[in-house]
């Protein structure tokens, strides 16, 4: 495992697990003790995710079966914007993610969306922050005309946005802005949520191959090498061991500039432009 230096000076791992869509608190709990004994030790989730009482009881039974010890792991939590309103209701938010994972402290707080009044928001998590109640703050999905405005503004300028990053949505330009900042760029979806024929893709295929790897591998090696931290997901011991299995081997300038070509300029996963998307997301309620 390589690791990257946040702005704060804590060292975050290059690669970690993630936990979106995985809302069965059994799967989940038996998937984050997986990934931990497989050798993860960043580990992502969400207060939207609906499954943080699952992953900090996977590491609690991780820790008692000495595995690893608290201090051993990166584990990151982000506010969902129905908290994202005050910065009392996101300092709060951090306290019920706290309770939920049954943790003292986090490593890393983001909020999850540029929506709402994310600007108190942020103080509220950077009173958290203050607290030591996480070891830093963050944003996600925060495009590079939002991140440039807000890096202008905000006290504490944000350790990791984490975005979607994948070659068929390479945003480039957003990370040559946080490097500006040095802000870490972070994928989620880096695997493009198994879209694009991602897996069988002929390049990555090809390319994979030289060095006895899949086109998976490849994928998340191209994006490593961009200096891009990686959250691949599964519920699939193999696959787990394969996602993290990408440190033995580096593509060559060429072989790096054939995956960034198949950039299609925009994502097919989400639309943030997209108003009514805006509405549904700033009336999603996860709590009463």
């Amino acid at each position: 495992m390589e690791y990257v230096t946040l702005n704060t000076g804590a060292k975050m791992p290059l690669e970690g697990f993630g936990v979106f869509q995985i809302p069965d608190a059994k799967e989940c709990e038996r998937s984050v003790y997986d990934a931990i004994r497989t050798g993860y030790r960043l580990l992502d989730t969400a207060a939207a995710y609906g499954n943080e009482e699952a992953l900090g009881k996977a590491v609690k039974r991780a820790a008692a079966d000495g595995l690893i010890k608290r201090e051993d792991l990166f584990i990151t939590t982000k506010v969902w914007v129905q908290d994202e309103k005050t910065e009392e209701t996101a300092y709060e938010a951090v306290k019920t993610s706290l309770a939920k994972l049954d943790l003292e402290y986090v490593d890393l707080v983001l909020l999850h969306q540029a929506m709402g009044d994310y600007y108190a928001a942020y103080r509220g998590i950077t009173r958290a922050y203050k607290e030591g109640l996480t070891k830093a703050v963050g944003v996600s999905n925060f495009f590079p005309f939002v991140l440039a405005n807000f890096c202008e503004t905000a006290e504490v300028i944000p350790a990791v946005n984490q975005i979607e990053l994948h070659p068929f949505f390479t945003q480039e330009d957003a990370i040559a802005l946080m490097k500006e900042y040095g802000v870490v760029p972070q994928a989620w979806g880096p695997l493009a949520e198994g879209k694009h024929g991602i897996f069988t893709d002929p390049d990555l295929t090809a390319i994979g191959e030289k060095y006895g790897k899949s086109a998976a591998q490849t994928a998340l090696r191209w994006n490593i090498q961009r200096g891009v931290s990686i959250l691949p997901k599964s519920t699939h011991v193999e696959r787990m061991e394969q996602n993290i299995a990408i440190w033995d081997f580096e593509l060559t300038e060429e072989e790096m500039q054939t995956i960034s070509e198949k950039d299609l300029g925009h994502s097919e996963i989400i639309n943030h432009f997209d108003p009514q998307l805006v509405k549904m997301l700033c009336g999603m309620k996860i709590h009463e």
